[in-house]
Protein backbone atom coordinates (compact mmCIF):
# COMPACT_ATOMS: atom_id res chain seq x y z
CA UNK A 1 0.00 0.00 0.00
CA UNK A 2 1.24 3.60 -1.18
CA UNK A 3 2.72 5.58 2.39
CA UNK A 4 0.35 8.59 2.14
CA UNK A 5 3.31 10.71 3.58
CA UNK A 6 5.73 9.68 1.08
CA UNK A 7 2.95 10.02 -1.91
CA UNK A 8 2.67 13.34 -0.93
CA UNK A 9 6.01 14.80 -1.02
CA UNK A 10 6.41 13.33 -4.27
CA UNK A 11 6.61 16.20 -7.15
CA UNK A 12 3.23 16.09 -9.08
CA UNK A 13 5.12 15.23 -12.73
CA UNK A 14 7.81 13.42 -13.59
CA UNK A 15 9.63 15.00 -16.30
CA UNK A 16 13.36 14.05 -18.59
CA UNK A 17 15.21 14.24 -21.36
CA UNK A 18 12.99 11.16 -22.56
CA UNK A 19 9.65 12.40 -21.73
CA UNK A 20 7.10 13.20 -24.32
CA UNK A 21 4.77 14.84 -21.85
CA UNK A 22 4.49 16.05 -17.89
CA UNK A 23 3.82 12.24 -16.27
CA UNK A 24 1.94 12.23 -13.53
CA UNK A 25 3.38 10.44 -10.13
CA UNK A 26 1.21 9.42 -7.70
CA UNK A 27 3.14 6.44 -5.85
CA UNK A 28 6.55 6.10 -4.98
CA UNK A 29 7.43 2.75 -6.91
CA UNK A 30 5.99 4.48 -10.14
CA UNK A 31 8.42 7.06 -9.55
CA UNK A 32 11.46 4.92 -9.50
CA UNK A 33 10.67 2.79 -12.45
CA UNK A 34 10.62 6.37 -14.47
CA UNK A 35 13.74 6.90 -13.19
CA UNK A 36 15.24 3.75 -14.16
CA UNK A 37 13.50 3.97 -17.25
CA UNK A 38 14.89 7.57 -18.37
CA UNK A 39 18.57 5.92 -17.37
CA UNK A 40 18.47 2.80 -19.45
CA UNK A 41 19.84 3.56 -22.54
CA UNK A 42 17.34 0.09 -23.94
CA UNK A 43 14.78 3.02 -23.24
CA UNK A 44 13.67 5.23 -26.46
CA UNK A 45 11.24 7.56 -25.15
CA UNK A 46 8.50 7.71 -22.54
CA UNK A 47 5.02 8.87 -22.96
CA UNK A 48 1.77 9.41 -21.30
CA UNK A 49 -1.97 8.81 -22.41
CA UNK A 50 -4.94 9.76 -19.77
CA UNK A 51 -7.51 8.48 -22.00
CA UNK A 52 -8.59 7.21 -24.99
CA UNK A 53 -12.25 7.19 -26.86
CA UNK A 54 -13.77 2.99 -27.21
CA UNK A 55 -16.96 3.39 -29.36
CA UNK A 56 -19.05 6.17 -28.34
CA UNK A 57 -16.97 5.64 -24.72
CA UNK A 58 -13.92 8.17 -23.02
CA UNK A 59 -12.39 5.55 -21.30
CA UNK A 60 -9.43 6.60 -18.40
CA UNK A 61 -6.20 4.74 -19.03
CA UNK A 62 -3.60 6.63 -17.02
CA UNK A 63 -0.99 5.01 -19.23
CA UNK A 64 2.40 5.25 -18.99
CA UNK A 65 4.29 4.57 -22.18
CA UNK A 66 7.41 3.19 -22.53
CA UNK A 67 8.74 2.60 -25.89
CA UNK A 68 11.40 0.17 -27.38
CA UNK A 69 13.03 -0.67 -30.14
CA UNK A 70 10.83 -3.52 -30.71
CA UNK A 71 7.13 -1.73 -29.90
CA UNK A 72 5.63 0.64 -27.23
CA UNK A 73 4.87 -1.32 -23.84
CA UNK A 74 2.35 0.31 -21.43
CA UNK A 75 3.89 0.20 -17.77
CA UNK A 76 2.34 -1.78 -15.02
CA UNK A 77 3.83 -1.14 -11.94
CA UNK A 78 2.14 -3.42 -9.22
CA UNK A 79 1.91 -1.89 -6.50
CA UNK A 80 0.62 1.82 -8.39
CA UNK A 81 -2.37 0.00 -10.01
CA UNK A 82 -5.23 1.59 -9.40
CA UNK A 83 -8.79 0.27 -8.17
CA UNK A 84 -10.97 -0.44 -11.22
CA UNK A 85 -14.37 -2.19 -11.15
CA UNK A 86 -14.70 -4.68 -14.12
CA UNK A 87 -16.29 -2.58 -16.58
CA UNK A 88 -13.86 -0.15 -16.40
CA UNK A 89 -10.97 -3.00 -16.28
CA UNK A 90 -12.56 -4.30 -19.46
CA UNK A 91 -12.55 -0.60 -21.66
CA UNK A 92 -8.76 -0.45 -20.35
CA UNK A 93 -7.76 -3.82 -21.79
CA UNK A 94 -9.87 -2.95 -25.17
CA UNK A 95 -8.59 0.75 -25.88
CA UNK A 96 -4.63 -0.97 -25.09
CA UNK A 97 -5.44 -3.55 -27.52
CA UNK A 98 -6.50 -0.86 -30.24
CA UNK A 99 -3.69 1.04 -29.46
CA UNK A 100 -1.35 -2.11 -29.41
CA UNK A 101 0.37 -2.21 -26.59
CA UNK A 102 1.86 -4.81 -24.60
CA UNK A 103 1.91 -5.27 -20.82
CA UNK A 104 5.30 -4.03 -19.48
CA UNK A 105 5.07 -5.70 -15.78
CA UNK A 106 7.11 -4.84 -12.72
CA UNK A 107 6.68 -5.81 -9.03
CA UNK A 108 7.82 -3.66 -6.16
CA UNK A 109 10.82 -5.93 -6.01
CA UNK A 110 11.76 -5.46 -9.37
CA UNK A 111 11.52 -2.07 -8.75
CA UNK A 112 13.58 -2.20 -5.29
CA UNK A 113 16.20 -4.62 -6.79
CA UNK A 114 19.98 -3.64 -6.40
CA UNK A 115 22.05 -2.02 -6.83
CA UNK A 116 19.82 -0.38 -9.81
CA UNK A 117 17.30 1.61 -8.19
CA UNK A 118 20.26 2.64 -5.56
CA UNK A 119 22.59 3.36 -8.88
CA UNK A 120 19.64 5.29 -10.49
CA UNK A 121 18.33 7.25 -7.35
CA UNK A 122 21.72 8.67 -6.77
CA UNK A 123 22.36 9.76 -10.23
CA UNK A 124 19.41 11.45 -10.45
CA UNK A 125 19.89 13.31 -7.78
CA UNK A 126 21.74 15.44 -10.27
CA UNK A 127 19.13 15.51 -12.93
CA UNK A 128 18.71 19.26 -11.97
CA UNK A 129 22.86 20.48 -12.54
CA UNK A 130 24.05 22.71 -15.23
CA UNK A 131 27.02 21.29 -16.90
CA UNK A 132 29.30 24.21 -17.93
CA UNK A 133 29.18 23.81 -21.99
CA UNK A 134 33.09 23.13 -22.06
CA UNK A 135 33.30 20.05 -19.56
CA UNK A 136 30.30 18.36 -21.31
CA UNK A 137 32.27 18.77 -24.51
CA UNK A 138 35.30 17.14 -22.50
CA UNK A 139 33.25 14.21 -21.24
CA UNK A 140 32.10 13.24 -24.30
CA UNK A 141 34.94 13.79 -26.71
CA UNK A 142 36.75 11.47 -24.08
CA UNK A 143 33.98 9.15 -24.88
CA UNK A 144 34.06 9.25 -28.71
CA UNK A 145 37.75 8.72 -28.84
CA UNK A 146 38.54 6.42 -25.84
CA UNK A 147 35.12 4.20 -26.39
CA UNK A 148 33.95 2.62 -23.05
CA UNK A 149 35.81 3.27 -20.17
CA UNK A 150 35.45 2.93 -16.07
CA UNK A 151 34.27 5.91 -14.71
CA UNK A 152 37.55 6.37 -12.71
CA UNK A 153 39.81 6.69 -15.65
CA UNK A 154 37.58 9.01 -17.25
CA UNK A 155 37.29 11.34 -14.62
CA UNK A 156 41.29 10.99 -13.85
CA UNK A 157 41.57 12.43 -17.39
CA UNK A 158 39.18 15.51 -16.53
CA UNK A 159 41.81 16.78 -13.92
CA UNK A 160 41.48 19.96 -13.32
CA UNK A 161 38.00 20.40 -13.80
CA UNK A 162 35.13 21.14 -11.07
CA UNK A 163 33.39 17.87 -10.23
CA UNK A 164 33.61 15.97 -13.03
CA UNK A 165 31.45 13.09 -11.27
CA UNK A 166 28.90 15.60 -10.90
CA UNK A 167 28.94 16.49 -14.45
CA UNK A 168 28.92 12.89 -15.47
CA UNK A 169 25.83 12.04 -13.60
CA UNK A 170 24.06 15.14 -14.74
CA UNK A 171 24.76 13.97 -18.10
CA UNK A 172 23.32 10.72 -17.79
CA UNK A 173 19.94 12.44 -16.72
CA UNK A 174 20.25 14.53 -19.89
CA UNK A 175 20.80 10.57 -21.92
CA UNK A 176 23.98 11.80 -23.31
CA UNK A 177 26.07 9.23 -21.34
CA UNK A 178 25.31 5.49 -19.80
CA UNK A 179 26.60 4.26 -16.79
CA UNK A 180 25.93 0.92 -15.76
CA UNK A 181 23.31 0.13 -13.29
CA UNK A 182 23.70 -3.57 -12.55
CA UNK A 183 26.85 -4.70 -12.78
CA UNK A 184 27.59 -3.02 -8.74
CA UNK A 185 27.37 0.40 -6.83
CA UNK A 186 28.37 2.97 -8.44
CA UNK A 187 32.59 3.01 -7.83
CA UNK A 188 35.63 3.74 -10.20
CA UNK A 189 35.10 0.63 -11.87
CA UNK A 190 31.53 1.35 -13.52
CA UNK A 191 31.14 1.81 -17.07
CA UNK A 192 30.13 4.66 -18.70
CA UNK A 193 29.38 4.95 -22.62
CA UNK A 194 28.62 7.39 -25.00
CA UNK A 195 24.66 6.64 -25.39
CA UNK A 196 23.10 9.79 -27.30
CA UNK A 197 20.58 8.67 -29.65
CA UNK A 198 21.85 4.36 -28.95
CA UNK A 199 19.08 2.31 -29.35
CA UNK A 200 18.68 -1.55 -28.61
CA UNK A 201 16.60 -4.34 -27.29
CA UNK A 202 15.18 -4.05 -24.11
CA UNK A 203 15.29 -6.60 -20.98
CA UNK A 204 13.72 -5.95 -17.69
Amino acid sequence: MCDTKKAQDLPAVFVSAKTKVPVPVGHPALRDALIQATLDPRVQSIDYIASVRVASAVVTLDAVIIEFEDGRYVLDVVPARPVRDIDDEGLMLIALGELELKPLILTEEEIRSEPRRGNANLIWTYSDLTVPVGLRMRILQALLDEGPIQLGQLLKSMAGESDPAAAVMALACANLVCLDLVAGPLSPTTLVTYCAGKRTHHEF
